[in-house]
């Protein structure tokens, strides 16, 4: 007798990767036992045939996130004087150009880790304010000359020594951007930045106190902020590729290039959600968000990839009443599988006598 094309007659039970709900969900068909031939061939499902697929299936995490320029750094102004010139929103603070003017002096930007926190203008000075006054000179291409030996001090930051050569470099320099020359370097008079930005936002008016919370300032290009577990970004890694859903429901490359190592806990702060870290992604394409200044968006995270194997759809799945899983060849056979990954409809099967290509049942 010719097979049908229909449901076999066997007892099913629900299929479930690992609780029963979880396939009932994922559209797994529930059989039970037929008494009669009649009862069987009447109102059962119809069902199609489908090739073991070889393939890579990955467990993807899909979080929100906040388009925009990353976290603002605050510039405080320093000493006496008051505020004569500020710059405008969105404009760059530039390695050795002025961001801000006090008494109608220029304040230029340096970068480093290190604000200035004592006068640079003696001969044997030594300390991380220093270097930051060493390579951003070298940055600009002016000669610092020859710094002496470091000495071995453990845990120590990086540092430089003032040398004379420094000094004149420092005072070429204040020529060049309109400082008085004067081979001292004074808090308040330059503003170090962790590296490259954009002005942010204005805080001071002109006329204001220089002493103070000036502007703040971003990075110079789009990122995308996202607040993950703590316990579960440990699954993700700087590198790691990513999709982006946009507003506009386009989907554009994105790269992870940074992982916050501080732990927001918001149950401290009044939240009832579990400690988050920061997550930081960049578009692979500058001109993919070129519309979008700030933006509520969706980052697709792949936290686990299980690379060329057997798959079938959830559908061709059948878990056995004596226990176990199966999937059912075309000519009825059954074929005991053990599951992995359960990705995008599709599950990870392995067993004897399943290979690539090997037509199986599916309900859908």
């Amino acid at each position: 007798m010719e097979r049908s094309e229909s449901a076999p007659r066997r007892g099913r039970l629900i299929a479930a990767g690992v609780a029963a709900t979880a396939l009932v969900a994922a559209g797994v068909v529930v059989y039970t036992m037929r008494g009669t031939s009649a009862d069987q061939d009447a109102g059962e499902p119809q069902v199609q045939t489908v090739a073991v697929t070889k393939m890579d299936l990955s467990d993807n995490r899909t979080l929100g996130g906040e388009l925009g320029f990353g976290t603002p750094v605050t510039v405080k102004g320093s000493g006496d004087g008051l505020v004569t010139k500020l710059p405008a929103v969105g404009d760059k603070a530039v390695r050795g150009k002025p961001l801000y003017w006090v008494n109608d002096q220029p304040v230029p930007v340096l970068f480093g880790d290190t604000p200035l926190y004592r006068p640079l203008n003696t001969t044997g000075l030594h300390g991380s304010d220093v270097k930051v006054l060493l390579d951003n000179l070298k940055a600009l291409g002016y000669p610092t000359g020859v710094q002496p030996a470091p000495s071995a001090r453990n845990g120590a930051p990086p540092a430089a020594t003032l040398t004379w050569s420094l000094l004149v470099a420092l005072k070429k320099w204040q020529k060049d951007v309109g400082l008085a020359v004067t081979g001292t370097l004074e808090p308040g008079q330059v503003a170090v930045l962790p590296g490259p930005g954009r002005v942010g936002t204005l805080t001071a008016h002109p006329g204001d106190a220089a002493a103070g919370d000036l502007l703040t300032v971003t990075a110079s290009t789009k990122v995308i902020t996202v607040a993950v577990g703590a316990t579960e970004v440990g699954a993700i890694a700087v590198g790691a590729k990513v999709k982006v859903t946009l507003p506009t429901a386009a989907e554009i490359p994105a790269t992870v290039t940074a992982v916050s190592h501080v732990v927001v806990d918001s149950a401290n702060s009044g939240g009832n959600s579990a400690p988050k870290v920061d997550v930081t992604v960049t578009p692979d394409k500058v001109a993919d968000v070129a519309a979008l200044d700030a933006a509520s968006v969706q980052v697709a995270f792949t936290t686990t990839t299980h690379a060329g194997v057997l798959a079938v759809p959830v559908g061709a799945l059948l878990a056995l009443r004596e226990g176990g899983y199966a999937v059912q060849r075309s000519d009825g056979a059954l074929i005991a599988v053990e599951t992995g990954m359960f990705a995008k409809g599709m599950v990870e099967v392995s067993g004897n006598g399943l290979a690539e290509g090997l037509e199986v049942v599916t309900t859908s």
